[in-house]
């Protein structure tokens, strides 16, 4: 699979941590579309608890699908809680 843009991500799609096992789902994607910043994901991790913020800088490869970073299960699992961006820093799927 090639890697495709960050615009492609779309909630529902797998995060896998570093040691390629699953840490969750794309729940969010946070960035400015209009001049191709991305900030980074919330992701949520299971069905109880707030969704976790992954920074852009801890994505390492995008494939449809799938979200790949370079933290292990732990780390990713010890994420910072994710809080909502302003409405203009947020990214809205079409």
């Amino acid at each position: 699979m090639d890697p495709v843009s960050w615009l492609l991500i779309e909630p529902g799609w797998k995060v896998k941590a570093a040691d390629g096992d699953d840490v969750g789902k794309v729940s969010e994607v946070v960035g400015d579309t209009e001049n191709d910043i991305f900030n980074g994901l919330a992701i949520s991790t299971g069905f109880l608890g707030k969704p976790r913020y992954v920074p852009a800088e801890r994505v390492t490869t995008i494939l449809e699908g799938e979200v790949h970073l370079d933290l292990s299960s732990q780390a990713a699992r010890d994420l910072e809680e994710y809080e909502e961006p302003p409405p203009s820093e947020q990214f809205l799927a079409p």
